[in-house]
């Protein structure tokens, strides 16, 4: 799952491919300010046979398409099929990835999508009820082009909610919600740093401040070392415990925030690093953007009319019976020539495919029980990442309960919060959910999302529903709801026992373990993906969702000459 949010930073996060994409664009603004500134052809038996082989080989390179075979397989209870891709998990990673094969790669008419459940999308979860929409997993999306590409392809650039670009985020520091700064000019006036902070800042984002050491640093140690105590206080950590739900004293950098960490590491500083990144896509500017896609203004977030759940559900229909629900996978094995048979349990009893490959874009801790009997090492490597509780907790209140100073026209306005674990609030964030997207709740009440639990609060799950509300509507009443408010609506309460899969220090070298052990295991037609590979974030997992799917149709193109 992911926290995709409104404060998650460029290309990064989300609860998950399902769940992280609530908290998405908080302190991307002040930190992009900051950063700113500062095998082998099979022998045939004649030329004649072949000859024929190569036309058909050249045939399907061309075309990228071929049919499903079938022929009798005794073991399995039925039909064999053999696929050129089998991907296990319909959320939005796996969905994605069949829609890019399809739209890309013309490989829609030999693939096949399973999916455990009896629905699609994964841990997005979209709920209509009494006049309201909210959202028990991910929240938003970054509006990055391969997102809108997905949702463009789907038929859906006419359902694009985006929120408003210029509508403040807000930091709950010493008894009061600041706002983060929206653009350079904010700098000098906003209140969230003191002035020493933001000298500090923009000086250790110039290169002055001491030199990385000589091991994997975690956000915090690289924070702090860059930008300062403030900056990481401030505005890093309630960030990490909003988005990752995590403990920035554990995470890597640079598995995390690999875009930020990589421009201090090339260049020396971040600013410098900036500056070459900009002057690099000056010399190489990247190709046309697609024309059909719509241009959003500013950082923003973005969803659908009727909730993110539209966009799974409208590649899920485009796919049609090439998607199957319902279809639990018992087992994995190798058979023939770089081939792959799965076996199901369906609701038509057991059943066995084959293919030429698998994406595997289901949670590491469901892979690594999948690949156990193949690879050891892969399947060790995927137990390690852990993924911490997390509660979406969804409740209304009448505007008349929102304290004056937090309206503007009588309107609650802005993306939503975020809370230091040094303040005293147990909620990691809120989002304003109604004052994001229209239509989320009737016009005179505000509807509220708000997340708790994560790494540092993992006593979560053993916490009864009435006093997880209790806790959220408490820590309301101190920053946002008045203290005389009457009780909230509680619409709500959304336990993920694992949520968001933490990238933390060695993340990057046990991944690199898990994929090492597939190649060893000559396991090549098999690919892991999902947010644990991609990045928390929701807009991430489609992004790489893409770039797995060029991989994915390039061994095909290969296998069909082996």
């Amino acid at each position: 799952m992911s926290i995709p949010s409104p404060w998650a930073p460029p290309s990064s996060l989300a609860l998950s491919s399902s769940f992280t994409n609530s908290v998405v664009l908080f302190p991307a603004r002040f930190v992009t300010v900051a950063f700113r500134s500062a095998r082998r052809f099979p022998r045939s038996r004649n030329s004649k046979l072949l000859l024929q082989g190569l036309v058909v080989a050249k045939a399907n390179e061309v075309l990228q398409v071929s049919t499903p075979t079938t022929n009798a397989d005794a073991g399995a209870g039925g039909d064999k099929e053999l696929y050129d891709v089998v991907i296990v998990g319909a959320g939005i990673s796996g969905l994605c990835t069949a829609e890019a094969l399809s739209s890309k790669h013309s490989l829609g008419n030999n693939l096949l999508v399973t999916e455990a459940r009896d629905r699609v999308g994964g841990n997005i979860t979209t709920v209509v009820k009494d006049g309201y929409l909210w959202e028990e997993g991910p929240n938003s999306f970054q509006p990055n082009d391969s997102m809108l590409t997905a949702a463009v392809d789907s038929g859906l650039k006419d359902e694009l909610v985006l929120g408003d670009p210029d509508a403040p985020r807000f930091v709950y520091w010493d008894g009061k919600l600041r706002p983060v700064p929206a653009g350079p000019g904010d700098l000098p006036f906003f209140d969230l740093l003191s002035i020493f902070g933001k000298l500090r800042a923009g000086f250790g984002a110039l290169g002055f401040k001491a030199p990385p050491p000589d091991r994997e640093e975690s956000v915090e140690e690289f924070v702090r070392r860059n930008l300062g105590d403030e900056v990481f206080e401030r505005l890093i950590e309630p960030f990490c415990s909003g988005v990752y739900a995590g403990d920035p004293a554990k995470l890597s950098m640079k598995a995390a925030f690999g875009k930020v960490w990589k421009l201090e590491h090339n260049s020396g500083s971040i600013v410098k690093g900036a500056i070459n990144v900009i002057q690099e896509r000056k010399k190489n500017p990247p190709p046309p953007r697609d024309p059909r896609l719509p241009k959003p203004k500013g950082q923003t977030v973005g969803s659908f009319r009727n909730g993110l759940i539209t966009l799974p559900k409208a590649i899920a229909a485009k796919l049609g019976d090439k998607v199957k629900l319902n279809w639990k996978l018992e087992s994995v094995e190798k058979v023939g020539d770089g081939e792959y048979r799965l076996n199901y349990e369906t609701p038509e009893g057991r059943k066995a495919v084959t293919t030429k490959s698998i994406v595997l874009t289901v949670p590491s801790y469901v892979a690594k029980d999948i690949l156990a009997p193949l690879s050891k090492s892969t399947a060790d490597a995927l137990a390690k990442f852990y993924y911490p509780p997390v509660a979406a907790v969804t409740i209304s209140y009448p505007k008349s309960a929102i304290k004056e100073d937090r309206l503007v026209n009588g309107q609650l306005k802005g993306f939503g919060q975020l809370h230091p674990r040094s303040q005293g609030i147990q909620t990691l964030g809120t989002i304003y959910s109604s004052s994001l997207f229209p239509g989320r709740a009737p016009e005179e009440r505000v509807l509220l999302l708000n997340y708790i639990g994560g790494a540092t609060f993992t006593q979560i799950t053993d916490m009864k529903q009435e006093d997880i509300v209790n806790i959220v509507d408490k820590d309301a009443r101190k920053m946002l709801v008045k203290k005389d408010a009457p009780a909230p609506d509680v619409h709500a309460v959304r336990v993920w026992p694992r949520a968001i899969p933490q990238f933390t220090v060695g993340h990057l070298d046990t991944l690199e373990v898990a994929k090492r052990g597939l190649k060893e295991a000559e396991l090549d037609g098999i690919f892991l993906g999902g947010n644990y590979v991609a990045g928390v974030a929701l807009g991430r997992c489609v992004e790489f969702a893409y770039e797995s799917a060029k991989e994915v149709a390039e061994y095909v193109k290969q296998s069909s000459y082996l």
